[in-house]
């Protein structure tokens, strides 16, 4: 990469952070999105039971 590579590395570094944040921003929403699922059918089959 010679003279470039100090521009290159810093440049996947940046976008590898980018990328796991994202990732970690993803699984997270979906560990809430489950978790509320969960509680609405749990309502729900609450409400079926009356």
């Amino acid at each position: 990469m010679g003279e470039h590579a100090v521009f290159i590395w810093p440049a996947y570094g940046v976008a590898a952070v980018i990328l796991i944040g994202l990732l970690v921003a993803s699984l997270t929403s979906l560990r809430r999105r489950r978790a509320e699922l969960a509680r609405l059918e749990q309502e729900r089959t609450g409400e079926n039971k009356r």
